[in-house]
């Protein structure tokens, strides 16, 4: 079996200290916000959209950068996306009012797109096919461990300097990364390069933009069912923008949506799987810390404490998990994730309204975190293996985006459920954890139907 060499070892170091810098930027972040409300000297639900319009620009970008790479340079891409996250990052910690923090976490969500929508593509460059897995599943765990570490990070910086801290730790990390990335990052492969500058669909990537970010947009104001006139508006020009943009993808030989990919069954079902399997998580990650603060009297401190094992157990299991599916099929190991997913939700569930242990918690969030391992991994190397070559920038855009609708559509089916259902704060929750249960159902499902798939 091919081994990496010393120069693709070093190009993996660069991909890993962006991903982390692009994933605790959320998390730190979040914990930062009632001190950001309290610096600015706005409303909670106005300081939100600090980590909203980083999170939107990411949404609406990834498919026309992940276009860029793929006609004209991942490693370029790359690198560019670096430059723009790190100097936004120093711009946010130099911001004096909400405004200006406001462009900067915009100018980092543009920065952080051209990282992710090529992240996929130069993973599969970098790594020989037979353990593309692995790559694979040590994104997965560099992403869980920065997961679960944002919120220490950030304690642990608020409580000995200012919030500006978070956003300036990352420019040492950004400049090493670019240099790094500059020297040892492959190029795309002689075949990547045919098209031209002037094939470039600026159409396209205009009508994405708009589509989802009406979506989002619309999703994100979402409040009462009673008063969602501007709302519908909003979701009724993204389905018009939806319907022209399909149509004029279809006709093109290089789409930026890539619907030539969905010709492929295995890829389709993949994404299918993908998308279901991240709303069923962040029903039950947005829904969990409301039972455990409100119903079970833990403080915020043991909350978060106890929500760790989920991504801790997710970050274990991955690697584990690559090397499982490289002899054994990935349709169905995924499939068994979410049916162990799926009976750790039920767990959870079964501890009713009231009072439960610490421990008796950490190890059903254990079983979700091992189930979640289970799957993601093998569901993204089926994602990834079931496309050419030509195409993994726009199929990683593609994997990319469907996590982002799914963990964006899973937070905000917790707040429809939350305004439309009665009850007390554990029966909300209990919704919300039987849904995420019938999704991983789905997800499931999805999954068990690529064992024939071609």
């Amino acid at each position: 079996m091919e081994k990496l060499s010393l120069r693709k070892y070093t190009a993996v170091v660069a991909l890993l200290i962006v991903l982390v810098m692009t994933v605790l930027d959320v998390t730190v972040v979040n914990v930062a916000l009632p001190v950001l409300a309290t610096e600015f000297g706005i409303s909670d639900s106005l300081t939100v959209w600090i980590v909203t319009i980083y999170q939107l620009l990411i949404t609406m970008l990834i498919l026309p950068l992940s276009s860029v790479g793929d006609m004209f340079s991942y490693r370029r891409t790359f690198l560019t996306g670096v430059v723009v996250f790190t100097l936004a990052s120093a711009l946010c910690a130099a911001s004096g009012n909400f405004t200006m923090i406001l462009v900067a976490r915009a100018i980092q969500g543009i920065g952080a797109a051209c990282v992710m929508s090529v992240n996929i593509a130069l993973t599969r460059l970098i790594y020989p096919r037979e353990i593309l897995g692995r790559g694979l599943a040590l994104n997965a765990m560099v992403i869980a461990s920065a997961t679960a570490a944002g919120p220490t990070i950030a304690g642990a910086i608020l409580s000995v300097t200012t919030w500006h801290w978070l956003f300036l730790i990352n420019v040492p990390f950004g400049v090493a990364a670019f240099f790094i990335g500059r020297r040892y990052l492959p190029a795309n492969p002689p075949r990547d390069n045919k098209c031209g500058r002037r094939d470039y669909d600026l159409v396209s990537a205009i009508a994405n933009v708009l589509m989802f970010g009406l979506f989002f947009l619309a999703l994100g104001q979402f409040k009462d069912p009673r008063h969602c006139t501007k709302e519908l508006i909003m979701l009724a020009g993204c389905a018009l923008t939806a319907i022209f943009y399909v149509r004029r993808e279809l006709k093109r030989k290089n789409p930026m949506l890539p619907v030539d990919l969905f010709r492929i069954r295995l890829y389709t079902l993949s994404i299918l799987t993908s998308t279901s399997s991240f709303i069923a998580q962040m029903l039950a990650m947005v829904s969990l810390p409301f039972i455990l603060l409100n119903s079970y009297g833990f403080s915020e401190i043991t909350t978060g404490l106890l929500m760790t094992p989920w991504p801790l157990a997710t970050m274990i299991i991955s690697p584990l998990a690559a090397r499982f599916v490289e002899r054994h099929n990935a349709g169905v190991t995924a499939a068994v994730g979410m049916l162990v997913f799926a009976c750790g939700i039920a767990m959870l569930i079964m501890l009713g309204n009231e009072g439960a242990s610490e421990w008796s918690i950490v190890w059903r969030m254990t079983v979700c975190g091992i189930g979640y391992g289970m799957f993601q991994t093998p569901n993204n190397i089926v994602m990834v293996t079931a496309t050419p070559v030509s195409r993994t920038g726009g199929a990683g855009g593609m994997q990319s985006t469907a996590r982002l609708v799914g963990q964006t559509l899973g937070a905000t089916l917790v707040t429809i459920i939350f305004a439309v259902v009665a009850g007390s704060t554990a029966q909300l929750v209990h919704v919300c954890l039987w849904t995420s249960i019938g999704l991983a159902i789905v997800a499931g499902l999805f999954s068990l139907s690529r064992k024939s798939a071609r």
